[in-house]
């Protein structure tokens, strides 16, 4: 999306180590009027695709998801939690997610009673932050990608990493970095490069 490319290069910090900070407009102080127009814009993308159910994981998605939401019909939003909680009971979703930004490895958990096999869910977080070294987690990347593939429905993969460097990052495995990504940049790649500061 051409605004946000914009918003990117006029605000964005590439910061050591590659971490592109867009804090003043995103994820610690959030522009509505732009994600709003972020919203409209995947809302647009996935037109006729009866999204039933946004997902993200705390903190800095929720913003984005929820105003997404509303241009689906104000659907549900879930969110993925990083620490365990009393109210957090019943059957979960659980996963190992590590922060890119802060450097720790989170327990994420999210509710089964909040999302079954009725529902069309729309992911809203960043691709690839780390390696992909689990099987399963690669061969369900392959399963979505290629389905969504067959069904002509569109996949929009934010990353903070340049697409040259992900079949590094997919299980030191060539032939399924190679399957997943020839998938997962079949029409058009968008690389923005912000200048370096310190």
């Amino acid at each position: 999306m051409e605004l946000l490319k914009q918003r990117i290069l006029r605000d964005g910090q590439v910061k050591e180590g590659g971490v592109l900070k867009v804090d003043s407009f995103l994820n610690h102080q959030m522009d509505v009027t732009l994600l709003n127009e972020i919203g409209r814009e995947f809302r647009r993308r996935f037109d006729g695709a009866a999204i039933t159910k946004i997902v993200t994981i705390e903190a800095s998605g929720i913003g984005i998801a929820a105003i997404a939401a509303q241009h689906f019909g104000s659907v549900p939003v879930i969110f993925a939690k990083k620490t365990r909680s009393r109210n957090l009971d019943g059957a979960l979703y659980t996963a190992k997610v590590h922060s890119f930004t802060k450097d720790i490895t989170y327990d994420v958990q999210l509710s089964k009673k909040f999302l079954g096999p009725q529902d069309t869910v729309l992911i809203l977080d960043d691709f690839l932050l780390h390696t992909i070294t689990d099987e399963r987690e690669v061969k369900i990347l392959f399963e979505i990608l290629e389905k969504r593939c067959e069904i002509n429905l569109s996949t929009i993969i934010c990353s903070q990493r340049e697409p040259a460097s992900w079949s590094s990052m997919i299980l030191n495995d060539e032939v399924s970095a190679n399957a997943i990504l020839k998938r997962a940049t079949k029409h058009y790649t968008v690389v923005i490069k912000p200048k370096m500061t310190t």
